[in-house]
């Protein structure tokens, strides 16, 4: 079995052919998705269809093409497995409280004027300890998101904020496995590659916090309101700061590196302990009840019900159907041959320097687009770009950041792909909704090509100096 599906994935597709493919997908996801608002699951599915349909035509066998779905339907495990305790772990903090205690201490030290400021602030706080910003968006997000209303501000722009403070540290931080598997594909060292992105990062961020200080200055928050719904929670909840003991087990937990699954069961069984200490909630059938199905509680105002009454498994499942579809339909394009053929060919007839780096982004970002999977985004340009960048002596530290700010942070700005699914899943908002606000994930792929097509900095987005070379570069990273 191994080697036949080798010698499939040797036996490239003809470029034509892979750009049909191509232009097929794009097709049958753009229109309906971005065009109609239509949820992705059955465009995704209809566009797998049609890759394998041609993968058929093409020359491919039935085994190949069930082989290669397979294989990327495999690699959704991981993924499907952490929004499943995601899920339960948004149910069981609601109902310890955790989140009820964060949303009335947040609403009245959080200045609403400065809300999604501050909300980027705390955001990219935590996501550059715990290193990832599933974790960030789940835990500090989902609150965050939930009273963004009643601070005056739309839900969709507190969620653009939660999203880019997130993804800032699932970017820069060396604890983010993102960081450092950039880093591991292009063979450049962690500090290097860090030191290296803020050259793109600082004045993408800068531009961010300008963006969100506007839209915050002119918020107009409702006061009543406000007041109506910490006085809501406070007669549903027993609040005091031992509620957020299952917020500092993961972020402790995180911080340490524990695992992401163990991490999520220790906030599970945390906010367990703590549900039945201080919220009286001892019946272990209410217990698997939200975690099925979510917590619902009973509250005078329909804001806060809106809040609360949210997570459990239930809520995950289209989520996770939806990231098995599309990891099944990028293991047709990988696994088929299909982005190999029509990469390689995109490669050859580039001459400069400058437009190498732009078609190395753009990859990254195409990636993104047909597969929608973040790490296939990072290794694929990888693998295909970097013995060009040591030919034409382009440091691997520019391409490893071209990866991170094209890959690592556009997939959470494509309704199919498995970050934005993921977000969706954790703030219970569409990508679409919240995208046009992400401004850091969009401002930093648009700042490394500034970098690069401006001739004053050229030199420096290139990461050529007087004394740089690839092989400097390598030598320095300890290559």
């Amino acid at each position: 079995m191994n080697s036949s599906t080798n010698t499939a994935e040797q036996e490239m597709l003809r470029f034509g052919q892979s750009v049909t493919i191509f232009i097929a997908i794009l097709l049958i996801l753009i229109v309906p998705i971005l065009g109609w608002r239509v949820e992705p699951h059955i465009p995704l599915i209809a566009a797998s269809v049609a890759a394998g349909g041609l993968l058929l035509l093409f020359g491919r066998s039935w085994d190949e093409v069930e082989r290669a779905f397979v294989r990327g339907l495999q690699a959704s495990v991981q993924p499907a497995l952490l929004l499943t305790l995601i899920g339960i772990l948004i149910g069981v903090w609601m109902m310890s409280g955790t989140v009820a205690t964060l949303l009335f201490y947040g609403t009245s030290l959080f200045q609403p004027q400065w809300f999604t400021l501050s909300a980027l602030m705390l955001t990219v706080i935590v996501s550059m300890f715990v290193g990832s910003s599933l974790t960030t968006v789940g835990t500090f997000g989902v609150a965050l998101v939930g009273m963004a209303a009643s601070m005056g501000v739309h839900p969709a722009i507190a969620a653009g904020a939660v999203v880019s403070g997130a993804c800032f540290g699932d970017k820069m931080s060396p604890l983010s496995d993102t960081t450092n598997f950039a880093s591991a594909v292009t063979r450049v060292s962690i500090p290097d590659h860090i030191r290296n992105m803020t050259k793109t990062t600082v004045p993408a961020f800068i531009l961010t916090c300008i963006a969100f200080a506007l839209i915050g200055s002119s918020s107009a928050p409702d006061m009543e309101a406000l007041e109506a719904l910490q006085r809501d929670i406070g007669q549903s909840f027993h609040i005091t700061p031992w509620a957020l003991l299952p917020l500092a087990v993961v972020l402790i937990a995180a911080f340490k590196r524990v695992p992401v699954a163990l991490t999520m069961l220790l906030g599970i069984g945390s906010g367990l302990a703590v549900a039945a200490l201080l919220q009286h909630a001892f019946d272990i059938r209410q217990w698997i009840s939200v975690m099925h199905y979510g917590f619902s509680g009973s509250f005078a105002l329909e804001d806060t019900a809106r809040i609360m009454n949210r997570g459990g498994l239930q809520s995950m499942a289209g989520t996770i159907a939806l990231i098995a579809i599309a990891f099944g339909m990028g293991g047709l394009l990988q696994h088929g041959g299909v982005i190999p053929a029509l990469f390689r060919r995109l490669i050859a007839p580039i001459r400069k320097k400058e437009s190498l780096v732009i078609a190395s982004g753009l990859s990254s970002i195409g990636v993104n687009v047909i597969t929608g999977e973040q790490y296939m985004s990072i290794l694929l340009p990888g693998q295909l770009f970097a013995d060009e960048y040591d030919k034409r002596s382009i440091p691997r530290k520019t391409l490893s950041r071209t990866l991170e700010d094209c890959g690592t942070l556009v997939n959470p700005l494509i309704p199919w792909g498995v970050s934005g699914a993921m977000m969706t899943g954790a703030i219970g908002l569409p990508v679409l909704d919240y995208a046009p606000y992400a401004f850091f994930l969009w401002l930093s792929p648009l700042v490394t090509f500034a970098f690069v097509l401006l001739p004053g900095l050229k030199g420096g987005a290139l990461g050529l100096g007087p004394a740089t070379s690839a092989r400097g570069d390598a030598k320095n990273a300890g290559l």
